[in-house]
């Protein structure tokens, strides 16, 4: 026994050490090299164009360098390609930080994961993507962190409202789907949502649904209560809501020729009570409120696989920018969640306080 122990704990060993794998990773270290990996889709000829740059302020200019859109009113179409993987029986991370420190009016930051078919010099709008993840702004009522799903060729956005950062700082975004369909949703390292695939997309059809067949019955009473059929208006209950004043006067000088005939003027009447109802008594035919009884959708069909893609192969910039000025920085794709984490920590966590501010970003 203590033989198999033994022999097990290499084995152990090698699975703790085992290494994450990046799919893609972009921190924009090398210059002007990025201009090489990165492409700009010939799709239209008006898009706009990205720089490098760390922005007006920064933590540290040389390690802050992202992609910056540098044209108001303009779409945006810039994808890097990487060797492509599936996420089967993976977990996937897409991570990566932006900065709107142009105080954004309307416009995406937001990032699309395409399959490696997608034709690079082609990418727009309505280029199909697997995965679409960040954060939008569009006035108060858009301020939102999408995440969406393509299943079966349809675009399923998440049912849930998750509010994105909308100061002029960097902040980082990152989206955890884990192959046990559950995700998770961190801005700046610190989970705001989490949940399971099924139950916060429209995936599938309802699990179940009302019976076609179940029809509330005639005589199902819903009433709580009811009039008294015993309770019955007093005789004296009837009396205007108006009468006549009985202390007015008719002025000495009406004059009923050109005045006309002078009538008193009406007060609330002090006898006046109102509508009479009957008062309300228990219901003793209540049955409560009907409830529709439900059937197993026979449509419905689970599917452990909605966190799985087979092909994933370049991230795109594909977005629209009223006011120009966001940074697109500390790209990643892998499949390791605490390794995620500690590149954050060592990258947008250590420069994302300005230390030393090339003006007031307020």
């Amino acid at each position: 026994m203590a033989r198999i122990a033994l022999l097990a704990l290499p084995l152990l060993a090698a699975l703790c050490l085992a290494e994450p794998s990046i799919y893609f990773q972009e921190e924009f270290g090398d210059g002007d090299a990025w201009k090489e990996r990165w492409i700009q889709s010939k799709h239209k000829t008006d898009y706009g164009q990205f720089k490098l740059t760390a922005g007006k302020f920064y933590g540290d200019e040389e390690k802050d360098k992202g992609l910056q859109t540098s044209q108001d009113a303009k779409f945006y179409a810039h994808s890097a390609g990487f060797p492509a993987f599936s996420n089967k029986d993976k977990v996937l991370v897409v991570q990566f930080s932006v900065k709107h420190e142009q105080n954004i009016d309307c416009g995406g930051g937001y990032v699309k994961l395409f399959p490696s078919t997608l034709e690079q010099t082609d990418m727009h709008g309505e280029s199909e993507y697997n995965i679409m993840f960040g954060p939008d702004i569009c006035g108060p009522p858009t301020k939102k962190v999408h995440v969406i799903f393509n299943y079966k060729g349809k675009n399923l956005q998440i049912n849930k409202d998750i509010r994105c950062k909308d100061d002029v700082y960097s902040h980082l975004y990152t989206l955890i789907v884990r192959p046990d369909n559950t995700y998770e949703v961190k801005i700046d390292n610190s989970k705001v949502e989490s949940g399971n695939l099924e139950d916060d997309w429209d995936f599938l059809p309802a699990k179940k649904i009302k019976d076609p067949e179940a029809k509330k019955p005639d005589d199902w009473d819903e009433r709580p209560k009811i009039d008294d059929p015993e309770d019955k208006k007093p005789e004296d209950w009837e009396k205007p809501e108006h009468i006549p004043d009985p202390d007015a006067v008719k002025p000495e000088d009406w004059d009923e020729e050109m005045d006309g005939e002078w009538e008193p003027p009406v007060i609330t009447n002090p006898e006046y009570k109102g509508e009479w109802k009957p008062r309300q008594i228990d219901n003793p035919d209540y049955k409560g409120k009907w409830v529709h009884p439900e059937i197993d959708n026979p449509e419905y069909t689970p599917d452990p696989t909605l966190y799985s893609y087979e092909d994933f192969g370049a991230l795109g910039l594909d977005l629209w920018q009223v006011k120009s000025g966001t940074i697109f920085d500390n790209f990643l794709i892998t499949d390791d969640e605490k390794f995620a984490e500690e590149h954050a920590t060592k990258t947008w966590g250590v420069t994302k306080v300005c230390v030393k501010c090339a003006v007031d970003p307020e």
